[in-house]
């Protein structure tokens, strides 16, 4: 259903893999980038917050685990707003939430109320990851592996960008006053760059599936039962995936290299990241989703065997290098998946379903390597854990594969024209 719009006409066709298409996933990244900070900021604050608080490492660590807890359930709550009301207005609740909850951390008069104001700020940059990856996933068609991987790399984009401009600032005015200017800055640009993808959407509240193509890989699987082995699949792999993420930074203080190189390898590793997401959404286009999750996961547990071997300081900025090239296209794969195995219409609900169990796993794996250095005083046998829930997850991957079988002819996509949609 259209709904008239001073932005755009009301009889503009919009066509799948079009220049407008790609306009608007380019408004999308940005918007992703500028959303991702409150999964960085944390990390790269996390030791001074420590040490200010008086706080204990895996009591610090909690704040990474509410912003990721936050963010997968606002996968969930964003998704089903999406489906019903339009990305458009899944992001402007965020926006206002991001905001606020950045000064209060800022204010923040205990490590306890600073924790729990980080749960505000992932629930709030959730629109801007997985629902947006299944917005994105319905502008294109022929090159829709790629788009997918493209609008996940504004969170890897922000990942690269945020962690040195945080510890600047932190090491400048404070995470204090930092923490503020986040809040201020993020809240007015995520507002200007929504205004301009409102404008290339149009004002369309809901989105009609009726054209979409049908699922291309048949699993032999409900819809419900393969929902729930795609989560127990991303808790596994984020669980592995957040023991660098997370603890880089604080891992490279305790070898005495400083947080500042820790900080310089978490931008590696993600800069890297972003190459992945995109290579992996080539790779998808050409081979399917689940192919590519597979060999994403065993790679990165290549990576993470390596962490347990080496810990000179170059070294540590080779392997970040090698795991952010390795994971990042892990996670954008399994919005692949769904729109591979399952209806379109139910896309931005179950990916964010998936998603949300990604986010536990990384929340999860980032709070109990925390207890785990606490209990050992090394973070040995926390890449050790890592590795284990790693192999879980290749394992569930192996098994999905087996179970693959291609619709004759699903690859044979329409290019007609579709009304246009938010």
């Amino acid at each position: 259903m259209e709904i008239p719009s001073q932005f755009s006409p009301v009889s503009a066709a919009f066509i799948p893999d079009s220049r407008r298409a790609w306009l608007r996933l380019v408004v999308a990244v940005i918007i992703g980038s500028l959303g991702s900070v409150g999964m960085w900021s944390v990390v790269v604050a996390l030791p001074v917050v420590q040490g200010d608080f008086g706080a204990t490492r895996g009591t610090a660590s909690l704040a990474f685990t509410m912003v990721m807890l936050g963010f997968g359930l606002g996968q969930v709550v964003t998704g089903k707003i999406s489906d019903r009301h339009g990305i458009v207005a899944a992001i402007g609740v965020g926006i206002g939430i991001l905001g606020l909850s950045y000064v209060g951390a800022g204010y923040a008069p205990s490590v306890w109320a600073f924790i729990l104001l980080h749960f505000a700020i992932g629930l709030s940059s959730a629109a801007t990851f997985g629902p947006l990856m299944a917005e994105a996933s319905h502008w294109f068609d022929r090159y829709r592996g790629l788009a997918v991987a493209i609008a996940a790399s504004g969170n890897y984009i922000g990942g690269t960008i945020w962690p040195p401009l945080v510890n600047f600032g932190i090491q400048t005015i404070g995470w204090r006053a930092s923490h503020i200017a986040i809040g201020i800055f993020t809240a007015i640009a995520m507002a200007l760059a929504l205004v301009v993808l409102r404008r290339f959407m149009g004002a369309a509240t809901r989105r009609s599936h009726a054209g979409a193509p049908p699922p291309q890989v048949d699993l032999r699987l409900s819809t419900n039962a393969l929902t729930v082995i795609l989560s127990l699949a991303a808790i596994a792999c984020c669980v592995a995936m957040s023991m660098p993420q997370v603890h880089i930074v604080a891992y490279c203080g305790d070898l005495g290299y400083g947080v500042a190189r820790g900080a310089e390898m978490l931008s590696l590793m993600l800069g890297f990241g972003i190459i992945s997401r995109i290579g992996s959404g080539f790779l998808a286009d050409k081979i399917g989703g689940i192919r590519t999750l597979l060999i994403g996961s065993v790679a990165q547990g290549a990576a993470l065997l390596f962490y347990l071997f080496f810990d000179s300081l170059t070294s540590l900025y080779i392997i970040s290098a090698m795991f952010g090239l390795f994971q990042g296209g892990i996670v954008p794969s399994y919005a692949i998946i769904v729109r591979e195995a399952m209806p379109a219409k139910e896309a931005a609900t179950r990916i964010g379903i998936v998603i949300f169990a990604s986010v536990f796993g990384m929340s999860f794996g980032g709070w109990i390597s925390g207890v785990i250095f606490d209990a050992t005083g090394s973070y040995a046998a926390a890449f050790a854990n890592g590795l284990a829930w790693n192999l879980f997850n290749v394992t569930i991957m192996l098994l999905l594969l087996l179970r693959a079988r291609q619709h004759q002819g699903s690859f044979g996509r329409a290019s007609t024209a579709q009304p246009e949609t938010t």
